[in-house]
């Protein structure tokens, strides 16, 4: 990270009210609101410097020079803060992460939070923090909300040109202490993408229903985390969850991102709240489960989810601060 033009750091987050479907596939506008919490221990470091030479951008990852696919998205992303800034100079981009990529855990939303915060900086821009997240939204949609820290929403807007579709924080970080118990069912990449995955899902004979009931999810779950009432939330949560996926399941080919383990800690969740437990689980595109619940319940919720066979590791996260610049 030494000689970077700036270095910035942005955590990852879970979806509570799922963004799984666009409205606009170029500009990343979403097809309904979605609301998450920031997640803290889990996220990526990204530092940015313009000039240099070279026809091209260089983009390296946990210290690995690294071409491809991933190379494309970065420079395609960076295309637009030059655009911006009306730079033209090529960049040498350098990420780290604590968070394996592309196997269910927002590791792209905290990148390209980080991201954005780095190369916009770097590039001489002073985003206030709408314009920030909507930047971070053509990176990875829900990089949108890992710009801000806690409990964030994003608006889906309504306009064609997305100027009102960014996050913002609902409550600040100290609003509500709850832990986010992660149980990781495998760390083999996904065969099928979040983006491709949200393309194959809009033709599930489900997919207009999951669009309909967003709204009434978003507005119980603004009055849950008001309240700080941790049942509200959860059973919104796990609901969100199980339609999001319900309409995979419905597509053809259809689309299961679940694995023996995630079953197992859907039930073992279920089991804990027979037992006067309060924790509720939620699951993105992939097969690792988050469990909500109380800071006091937190390592009963963690034993009881490592022994569930096929679970590979648990992390707990309290709530985690939003998109810092380092340097």
């Amino acid at each position: 990270m030494v000689g970077a033009d700036s270095t910035a750091r942005a955590n990852v987050n879970v979806a509570l009210v799922k963004y799984w479907g666009k409205r606009d596939t170029v500009l990343n506008l979403p097809a309904t609101g979605s609301i998450s919490l920031t997640l803290d221990g889990l996220g990526t470091e990204a530092a940015v410097a313009f000039g240099g030479g070279g026809e091209a951008d260089r983009l390296a990852i946990d210290g690995v020079e690294t071409t491809g696919g991933e190379a494309t998205r970065v420079t395609r992303f960076l295309d637009l803060v030059r655009a911006a800034a009306h730079r033209r100079e090529r960049a040498t981009v350098a990420m780290r992460s604590t968070v394996p990529r592309g196997i269910g855990l927002a590791s792209s939303a905290a990148a390209f939070a980080a991201l954005a915060l780095a190369a916009s900086r770097a590039a001489g821009l002073a985003l206030d923090p709408p314009g920030l997240s909507a930047l971070a939204r053509r990176g990875s949609g829900s990089a949108s909300r890992s710009i801000f820290g806690g409990f964030v929403e994003w608006h889906r807007g309504e306009r064609a040109d997305g100027v009102d579709s960014f996050a913002e924080p609902l409550a600040p970080l100290e609003h509500w202490d709850v832990r986010t118990v992660v149980a990781v069912t495998s760390t083999a990449p996904k065969t099928v993408s979040s983006r491709d995955g949200m393309v194959r899902t809009a033709a599930s004979p489900f997919y207009p229903a999951w669009v309909a009931g967003a709204e009434a999810d978003l507005a119980a779950t603004r009055a849950a985390i008001r309240a700080r009432d941790l049942e509200a939330l959860g059973l919104v949560a796990e609901h969100s969850a199980l339609k999001m996926h319900a309409a995979g399941l419905a597509a053809r080919p259809p689309l299961v991102y679940w694995r023996p383990a995630t079953v197992g800690c859907i039930h073992r969740v279920w089991a804990l709240r027979a037992e006067g437990v309060s924790a509720f689980f939620t699951i993105d595109a992939g097969p690792q489960v988050k469990v909500l619940c109380t800071p006091a319940d937190a390592p009963r919720v963690a034993a009881a989810l490592e022994a569930v066979p096929g679970v590979e590791r648990i992390v707990t996260c309290r709530p985690g601060r939003g998109a810092e610049l380092i340097t």
